[in-house]
């Protein structure tokens, strides 16, 4: 999909502010309608209002089936049709502790939103995304691949996604192309909503330690996920994409 492709809709998850923003900015630039799709109702109207008239807003929890089968419903009945689904909302765990003390509701919580999430969406979403030779992204982590200590929840979602991402490419395909991206460390506050942006306190040693030489930036993503929707990457599905200024490649010893 490129600039001037007007009447092609994506529906992305979790834009309302961070990443999903970025993603839905750039779909817009590139002459799409965008659905945007968040659990925080301030946030997606305000991003929403922002983008113009390309937008709508809807809140939709996407770990409840029942919401987002309705969002699905809206999505037909005002557009009559879905090209590309971008499965962005997720959230952490609520406060880092050891295994031992992690809660099995935090846990549910985490694994419902960013994996069943991507369930759900994905499952709703092919009868429309088959009709139009559609695509699916789905944003997961670097995490998928290493860890912190005490991330256990997020990281075994995000490891879901992957795996997740590469079974609907053998399902779907060749009517629905699917996959994934990986970001790294990704400065997000500026794309936050108005009453918690602020500029962010990044140090010259954030960046020095990316290979690329700099800490990522949300238009990085976008990019990566611009080209996956789009008619160039039509030979390309099941893949993850690890968009991270190359720190998953590097070696680091302590002297």
């Amino acid at each position: 999909m490129t600039a001037g492709n007007s009447g092609q809709v994506a529906l992305v998850t979790g834009s309302g502010q961070g990443i999903g923003k970025w993603i839905a900015r750039r779909l817009v630039e590139e002459g799409m309608q965008v659905v945007i799709a968040d659990i925080d109702g301030e946030a997606a109207k305000e991003t929403a209002a922002e983008f113009g008239s390309s937008c709508i807003d809807v809140v939709v929890d996407v770990a409840d089936e029942q919401a987002v089968a309705g969002v699905m419903q809206l999505i037909m009945s005002r557009f009559g049709r879905l090209d590309a689904l971008i499965n962005n909302a997720g959230i952490a765990t609520p406060k880092a502790r050891p295994v031992e003390q992690l809660k099995l509701s935090d846990w549910n919580r985490v694994i419902s939103t960013n994996l069943t999430g991507v369930f759900l969406l994905s499952k709703h979403a092919v009868p429309m995304l088959r009709r139009s030779k559609g695509a699916i992204v789905n944003i997961a982590s670097t995490r998928s691949l290493q860890s912190e200590a005490h991330t256990e929840a997020y990281s075994a979602s995000k490891g879901g996604v992957v795996a997740l991402t590469h079974a609907l490419a053998v399902s779907l395909g060749p009517d629905i192309r699917v996959n994934c991206v990986s970001p790294g460390w990704i400065a997000v506050i500026h794309g936050q909503k108005s009453a918690r942006r602020k500029s962010p306190a990044l140090r010259p040693v954030d960046h020095a330690q990316h290979p690329v030489g700099r800490v990522g930036c949300p238009e990085d993503v976008a990019a990566m996920v611009a080209y996956l929707i789009s008619p160039q990457a039509g030979f390309v599905t099941g893949q993850n994409f690890v968009v991270d200024g190359g720190m998953t490649r590097k070696m680091i010893y302590m002297d």
